[in-house]
């Protein structure tokens, strides 16, 4: 039996074959496509991850490719170390090339201690709620009638995470295993191995800082990361990494008097740091001994010439150290600067008291808010007067940080 005409003349198949071909699904750019990235929510930018899921919250999703991110180090330079280290590790999980610059020790030092990965299960352990039993009175916390001036705070969730799965996991108790390494491709750069013992004062800062763009330049060119060059079937990351920049290992003598006489060598350097990233599939983690730099006008121009900026206080050695308040941290992170990317408004975080710390052997990025929350819980749960009295109480405490 033919099949029925309609009123143009066309049976129904062909006329339903038609409708279907005018839809078409479209392919995804190649760009998008590159394994361990993904886009932007906000303004379409493509993303990496730090390794370290709190931090990928804290800017935005991730990291963008194109920019630099800036650790001004703590004292002992020991959790910007660690950040870089997840940084770079991240990087050899997702299969990315890896570029580190190192002026102390050797680069393949610090690759030999990049944390082991670890499993999703074992990673973010999901606790089992365990039913209440039935007549079980309310918590003598709600029952509570709390102090005006703290009644309206919002409960507020700890961790810093996203809904959305992005990252992995590392334990950094354990160092990641040699074959897994060595499947990713490091290109090293080792400040003497480019420095000549003879050179004078002045040409030691210079050289050391164009030695290190010019090998930058000639990874990104000759691996194919530029993107004035031809689209290929397959486009990769490369993940920059530099150590200390700004120390007197770099020759520099930012750290050295108060008014440094070469001052412009770092700040030049970043210059072309960020023009040759903006070009190419490239993303780079700076550290800076911030903390040396006595010249806060030249540290202000240092993080204006960087897209993320964040700042790393260390509580070993210091008070803070054994204060009650902060015995379940090892530090505090401070937001400087956030970029605008592909937008007039900045995506800021929705908190700026942040506290970070080793937690199940991992590196987490915490709200400092929860503490102070949990030592007013503590205070009311342990004591039996009236609010405003448990308000005087706390006030003093939080006077004497």
């Amino acid at each position: 039996m033919a099949a029925p005409m309609n009123s143009v003349g066309k049976t129904s198949a062909d006329r339903l074959q038609a409708n279907c071909t005018s839809f078409q699904k479209k392919t995804r750019s190649k760009l998008i496509s590159i394994p361990g990235t993904r886009p932007s929510v906000q303004n379409g930018q493509l993303l990496v991850s730090t390794g370290v899921t709190s931090l990928d919250y804290l800017l935005g999703g991730g990291l963008a490719v194109g920019t630099v991110l800036l650790i001004e180090e703590d004292r002992f330079d020991s959790y910007s170390r660690m950040i870089l280290k997840y940084f770079l590790a991240e990087g050899v999980v997702c299969r990315h090339e890896l570029f580190v610059a190192t002026a102390q020790d050797n680069p393949d030092e610090i690759l030999q201690e990049l944390p082991a990965p670890i499993l999703d299960d074992v990673a973010v352990p999901k606790p089992v709620e365990q039913p209440r039993p039935t007549g079980e009175p309310q918590d003598s916390l709600d029952a509570m009638t709390i102090a005006w001036r703290y009644q309206n705070l919002p409960k507020v969730q700890s961790a810093l995470a996203s809904s959305s799965r992005f990252g992995h996991y590392y334990d950094v108790s354990k160092t990641m295993e040699a074959e897994i390494r060595q499947a990713a491709k490091c290109h090293c750069f080792y400040l003497p191995d480019h420095i000549t013992p003879s050179s004078a004062a002045h040409s030691a800062r210079v050289e050391s800082y164009s030695a290190l763009l010019k090998s930058l330049q000639e990874v990104i060119h000759r691996e194919g990361f530029d993107l004035a060059t031809p689209m290929s079937k397959s486009r990769n990351i490369l993940r920059v990494g530099l150590h200390s920049l700004g120390s007197a290992l770099w020759g520099d003598d930012l750290c050295c008097h108060d008014k440094p006489r070469h001052s412009h060598a770092l700040t030049t350097f970043l210059y072309g740091l960020r023009a040759l990233l903006r070009s190419s599939l490239s993303v780079a983690v700076v550290t800076l001994p911030s903390h040396l730099i006595q010249d806060r006008a030249l540290m202000g121009n240092i993080t204006r010439l960087c897209d993320n900026a964040i700042a790393l206080e260390s509580f070993k050695g210091s008070e803070r150290e054994t204060n009650p308040l902060y015995k379940d941290y090892h530090g505090l992170l401070f937001v400087r600067q956030v970029p605008h990317l592909n937008c007039l408004a900045r995506q800021l975080p929705d908190h700026k008291d942040l506290a970070f710390k080793l937690k199940r052997k991992q590196f987490t990025i915490e709200k400092l808010q929860w503490i102070i929350l949990g030592f007013q819980q503590k205070v009311m749960q342990n004591s039996q007067v009236e609010g405003k009295n448990i308000c005087v109480s706390f006030s003093f405490y939080h006077q004497n940080l």
